[in-house]
């Protein structure tokens, strides 16, 4: 009954009757001003331009999996890769072909006003700032820490306060990975804990008002850095790129720049994806189309136009690869 009432829905949304005249993107916010950049380009070409919406990797991905059928989107944006419970949850709804495209590389980075005093930090002041439990002599304690100071004295005496994604957001789920993770692991005493509690305390921000969750729209912890100069912000490089008021917190000594995100030294480099639902291609119009303008040499290539909007290129490989992969849709 299930693969009859996909059948259904797929020849409704191909007949002219029911077709959706646009494709529907949604998805994380840190890969949505790439995926709106070659929507602008397809549309200039003469096609019907894409829709794409905000909506954070885990939510997008939550849409996306819902089902096949004009209703649900086509694609969906992502700052990591789709999880094993998400693809279960896509074949649940019918959902049972997803092609991945990786389109670049990001750095989560943290950032703040140019106003603020200069914080350069390691990966372990970043756990013992944000981390809800911390280890105090020979104990895990409550985060007492309520300056950097408290963590340093060498660091500027500033309220700890960093405004950062929510757990939706594939940012988030990366920014626990790459930086709390890794920080958790060089710290003497966190390695004495078993498993259990130890991933815990990684995967556990304070709420106690020092991490502000501030929404699943990076520009809006852009805006809030600008009125709250001695805050930091948590978001794709892209976005420190695009702010010239901002400047990048150096971790472990590596500042957050173009090249050192590309050549692996700053220490929170990272994937992006997009997702293609392929039960939708040759159904909704273009589709295939628009998958062959992202995933091209001139839009993902050193020298193409999403380079020029910071989106770090993969290495020629692993992009030959890609461009293989939508050749043959």
């Amino acid at each position: 009954m299930k693969k009859l009432s996909i059948a259904i829905a797929l020849m409704a949304i191909s007949s002219s009757a029911y077709a959706r005249e646009q494709i529907r993107v949604v998805g994380s916010s840190t890969v949505y001003p790439f995926t709106t950049t070659v929507a602008e380009a397809f549309a200039r070409s003469g096609n019907k331009a894409p829709i794409v919406e905000s909506t954070g990797t885990g939510g997008g991905i939550k849409l996306f999996c819902a089902g096949v059928g004009k209703t649900f989107p086509d694609m969906v944006n992502a700052s990591r890769a789709i999880k094993p419970a998400e693809i279960e949850l896509c074949k649940k709804n019918g959902v049972t072909d997803i092609i991945e495209f990786k389109v670049g590389i990001d750095g989560i980075v943290l950032a703040q006003s140019k106003k603020s005093p200069v914080l350069n930090l390691t990966l372990e002041q970043v756990f013992m700032a944000l981390a809800a439990n911390v280890p105090v002599g020979d104990k895990l304690v409550a985060n007492p820490n309520k300056t950097w100071t408290d963590i340093n004295p060498v660091l500027p005496k500033m309220k700890i306060e960093v405004l950062g994604p929510p757990p939706t957001s594939g940012t988030r789920d990366s920014f626990h990975e790459l930086f709390l993770e890794h920080a958790a692991n060089k710290i003497p005493f966190m390695k004495t804990l078993d498993k259990k509690t130890f991933k815990t305390a990684w995967k556990s921000i304070r709420q106690d008002g020092a991490y502000v969750e501030a929404g699943e729209n990076d520009n809006v912890i852009v805006q809030k850095l600008e009125v709250n100069p001695t805050s930091v912000g948590i978001f794709g490089f892209s976005f420190l790129e695009e702010n010239p008021k901002l400047r990048g917190v150096s971790i472990n000594g590596v500042q957050p720049t173009f090249d050192n995100i590309s050549s692996g030294k700053y220490p929170s480099a990272r994937p992006l994806f997009i997702y293609v639902k392929k039960q939708h291609i040759g159904v909704i119009p273009n589709l295939d189309k628009f998958i062959k303008e992202y995933i091209s040499e001139k839009a993902l290539s050193k020298n193409g136009y999403l380079a020029r909007k910071s989106l770090v290129p993969l290495p020629k490989d692993e992009l030959n690869k890609q461009i293989g992969k939508a050749k043959i849709l």
